[in-house]
Formats: C-alpha cells, sequence, structure tokens
C-alpha cells in the first residue's frame, strides 16, 4: 500500500504564486510518480487544491505524539543554535573590543617610540657636540705646542749659532792671551801700579786677571778703554758728578762676611738699604732667615761688626708672614711678598707699622713661577738707581719673566715689560741701571750671567759673564746701586761680589 501525506494549499488572488506552487508539486509528483492533485471547495465555499505525495522513507505516518516531539526537538535544537548565537555575538563583541584596543595600542606605540627616538637623537647629538668641543681644544693644544715647539727649535738653533760663534771668539781670544802672555805687556804692571793700596777689588791684577780681563772685554764686545777705574772707597766710578750707570762686564769673586748658625739659614735674605732714611745708615744691615713656614722675624744691625758677629740690635717681628727671597729694603722700608699671595707689602721699619699692600695682577706664586732652584720664588722685588721693582711671571706671558717699575709709596705698577726669557730657566735675577740680569745655575760652582734685557730699548742679548757659586746653592742674589755690590746668599753664608760697569 502507498502512504499519501497531504498538503492542503488554499489559492486567493495570488495566483501566480500557486501556478508556481502546483508546477512544483507536478514536478516532484513527476519525480515521484506516486503524487495525486484534488481540487474540491471548503465548508466556505472557496476552492482547494489537494496533492499528495508518497514519502519515499516512512512507510506510515508518525502519530501526532510524534510529531510534536520532533517540533520539541526543532524548538529545543533552535533554542540551543539561538544560545550559540548569542555567544558568538559575544565572543565576537569580545573579538572586536580587542581588535579595537590592538589598534590604539599601534596608533599610541608609534608616538611613544618617536619620542624616545627623539630623547635619544638629543643625546647623541650633545654627545657629538662635545666631542667636537673636545676635538677643537685639543686641535688648539696641539697648535700652539707646534707652535711652542717650532719657538724652541729656532731658540735651539740661534743659541747653537751663538754657541759656536762664542767658541769662535774664545779660541781667538784664547790665543790672544797666549799672546800676551808671552809678550809680558808692559801695560799690565802699569795698571796694577794705578790701583790704589788697599783696595778690596781685585787690584792687582796678574797675569791671569789680565787675561780673563781681555777675553771678557772680547767677549761683551765692550773696549777696554770703558772700563770704569775703581775709586779707593771701593765703589765703581765712571766720572765725576755722574750716576756711575753701565752696562755689567764683570763680577768678581765672593766675599764671605757671615755664616747663618742653624739650618734655618740655608737659604735667606739680607741687604742694606741704598737710600737710607733716619734713624738708619748706609751701615745698618737686615736679615731674614726664609727656612719655615712662618717666616716673620727680620734681624735688624745697627753696625756693620754686629752684622758679622751675629748680635742684632733688634728684632722685628712681621704682622703677617713673608715668602721666600725676594725681599728688599729701600727708602726705610720693608717691602715683601705676602706667604702664599700675589700681594707685595710696604712695611716700614721705623714705625712697625704696614703702609701699603698691592696685588700683582696675574703673577704666579707660591710654585707657579719660580727660579729654577725652586723655594716659592715667584715674585722677586729688585731696586737700582732708578728704583723699585717686581720681577715675576704671569700665566699670559707663559712663564717668561715679567718686569714692572713700582712706586714705591702706593706700590702702583707705573710700567710693564714682558721679556722673552723664561723664570724657571734661571737661577736668579737683579736690576742695574735698568737692564735686568739673570744667573745661570745656583749650584753650578762657575755659573754664568746669561741673559740681560734692556727695558730701555726692549731688547734682550746673551751673556756669558762668569760668575761664582762658592758654597753652591745661591738662593738670593740682588743688586746694591749704594755700594755697587751685588749682595747673595749662598748656602748659609751671606757674601758680596764687586762688579765692573762699562762706561755710558
Amino acid at each position: 500500500t502507498r502512504f499519501f501525506c497531504a498538503r492542503c494549499c488554499s489559492f486567493g488572488p495570488e495566483m501566480p504564486a500557486v501556478q508556481l506552487l502546483l508546477l512544483a508539486c507536478l514536478v516532484w509528483d513527476v519525480g515521484a510518480r506516486t503524487a495525486q492533485l484534488r481540487k474540491a471547495n471548503d465548508q466556505s465555499g472557496r476552492c482547494q487544491y489537494t496533492f499528495s505525495v508518497a514519502s519515499p522513507n516512512e512507510s506510515s505516518c508518525p502519530e501526532q505524539s510524534q510529531a510534536m516531539s520532533v517540533i520539541h526537538n526543532l524548538q529545543r535544537d533552535s533554542s540551543t543554535q539561538r544560545l550559540d548565537l548569542e555567544a558568538t555575538k559575544a565572543r565576537l563583541s569580545s573579538v572586536e573590543s580587542l581588535l579595537h584596543q590592538l589598534t590604539l595600542d599601534q596608533a599610541a606605540r608609534p608616538q611613544e617610540t618617536q619620542e624616545g627616538l627623539q630623547r635619544e637623537l638629543g643625546t647623541l647629538r650633545q654627545e657629538r657636540d662635545q666631542l667636537e668641543t673636545q676635538t677643537r681644544e685639543l686641535e688648539t693644544a696641539y697648535s700652539n705646542l707646534l707652535r711652542d715647539k717650532s719657538v724652541l727649535e729656532e731658540e735651539k738653533k740661534r743659541l747653537r749659532q751663538e754657541n759656536e760663534n762664542l767658541a769662535r771668539r774664545l779660541e781667538s781670544s784664547s790665543q790672544e792671551v797666549a799672546r800676551l802672555r808671552r809678550g809680558q805687556c808692559p801695560q799690565t804692571r802699569d795698571t796694577a801700579r794705578a790701583v790704589p793700596p788697599g783696595s778690596r777689588e781685585v787690584s792687582t791684577w796678574n797675569l791671569d786677571t789680565l787675561a780673563f780681563q781681555e777675553l771678557k772685554s772680547e767677549l761683551t764686545e765692550v773696549p777696554a778703554s770703558r772700563i770704569l777705574k775703581e775709586s779707593p772707597s771701593g765703589y765703581l766710578r765712571s766720572g765725576e758728578g755722574d750716576t756711575g750707570c753701565g752696562e755689567l762686564v764683570w763680577v768678581g769673586e765672593p766675599l764671605t762676611l757671615r755664616t747663618a748658625e742653624t739650618i734655618t739659614g740655608k737659604y735667606g735674605v739680607w741687604m742694606r738699604d741704598p737710600k737710607p732714611t733716619y734713624p738708619y745708615t748706609q751701615e745698618t744691615t737686615w736679615r731674614i732667615d726664609t727656612v719655615g713656614t712662618d717666616v716673620r722675624q727680620v734681624f735688624e744691625y745697627d753696625l756693620i761688626s754686629q752684622f758679622m758677629q751675629g748680635y742684632p740690635s733688634k728684632v722685628h717681628i712681621l704682622p703677617r708672614p713673608l715668602e721666600s727671597t725676594g725681599a728688599v729694603v729701600y727708602s726705610g722700608s720693608l717691602y715683601f711678598q705676602g706667604a702664599e699671595s700675589r700681594t707685595v707689602i710696604r712695611y716700614e721699619l721705623n714705625t712697625e707699622t704696614v703702609k701699603a699692600e698691592k696685588e700683582i695682577p696675574g703673577a704666579g706664586y707660591h710654585g707657579q713661577f719660580p727660579y729654577s732652584w725652586g723655594g716659592y720664588t715667584d715674585i722677586d722685588l729688585a731696586v737700582d738707581e732708578a728704583g723699585l721693582w717686581v720681577i715675576y711671571s704671569t700665566d699670559e706671558a707663559k712663564g717668561a719673566i715679567v718686569l714692572s717699575k713700582l712706586n714705591p709709596e702706593n706700590l702702583e705698577l707705573e710700567q710693564t715689560w714682558e721679556t722673552n726669557i723664561r723664570k724657571q730657566s734661571v737661577a736668579n735675577a737683579f736690576i742695574i741701571c735698568g737692564t735686568l740680569y739673570t744667573i745661570s745655575s745656583y749650584s753650578s760652582a762657575d755659573a754664568t750671567v746669561n741673559f740681560a734685557y734692556d727695558t730701555g730699548t726692549g731688547i734682550s742679548k746673551t751673556l756669558t759673564i762668569p760668575f761664582k757659586n762658592r758654597y753652591k746653592y745661591s738662593s738670593m742674589i740682588d743688586y746694591n746701586p749704594l755700594e755697587k755690590k751685588l749682595f747673595a746668599w749662598d748656602n748659609l753664608n751671606m757674601v758680596t761680589y764687586d762688579i765692573k760697569l762699562s762706561k755710558m
């Protein structure tokens, strides 16, 4: 038997749809060959078309309860699918939220990365600028070194040439001296007899002394006729009524007047006033032992005999310590450098009061630009026929000697000269008639007066005037324009040197 599932369709005005449905049923019927179509009015009188198709799988129609079960299963499946759909929607919303967050992060991350890169770039630029600055500084320093090297090489070449010239002139002079010795020149005996007896100068000129004088006249290019004559008092004079100024041509042997008693006198300074004021005289002598860190004592001797015997008439205690061996006495005042400072102080000896203080602009001090022997000799005061001077150096002068004329009342700088003589390459310096002279060595027994700088012309030149360091540690050398002598402190010993000046 065949089972027909009837499907009833009611046709209204929508005929095309009905026709399509009927066509489908016909096709289905043709395909299954079991479909049947019926046409009848319903209870309301409307036409109904009914077709039946045999089920290909079911042998009989299920009961109504089974149909309801199927419907419930379909509803349950639909509910499950709806829940799955809601869960899927929730997951999709979460994914969209994550996608939105990722989009924002991706938009923000380039900005942060860019800021980090900009900071790193700024740091690199700063480092580059620092490196460029350091490079420029190094290039400048290198250029300065090359310039200094070139100057030193030129100076070395010049000195070598001068040395060769001096060697040739020395050889020529030695030959001339030998000739004079062989000839027993009669002028030698006449000159010796012309010197007054009792003079403390090297007055009896034997052959060796004559040879030395002839040699020095040749080396300094000063004719023998221009050498000053000695007076009976032992002072050098160029003639009646003049100042006795001239160029230094000879330094005698040292004469020892006194030896310090203790190691504190290893080095120091001693002096007499070339322009004494009451109550002091030409004999009044002052002495300072400068070994120590708090040097304040100044020993005063009324008479030379007291000085030589070691009996001071008075001891001054300075209001502040002095430094090194550069002090001088001039016109009744002691001038000295204050310890660890570039300040020069004027201390009036009679009233024992400080009258003036002055800082020397830019002057090195406390071991910055000393003489070659050290001793904090950065600032050295000096006196000559023209007055008070200060010898020092500055960073601007790069260690070369700077010379300034000082007003003795207020210590103002009146005029300044910068030389080409390196201060640390010489052992000491003094001034005669406005010309600065330097000593080559403080420890060599046979040193020389090796440089001269004329403030009148601004010209310096090399010299080779012999200078004896008898005790091999000269820490102070000063000129006294009244006595025309050099005062020196040589390894505990206070000595003087006679000198000769050429006639101006």
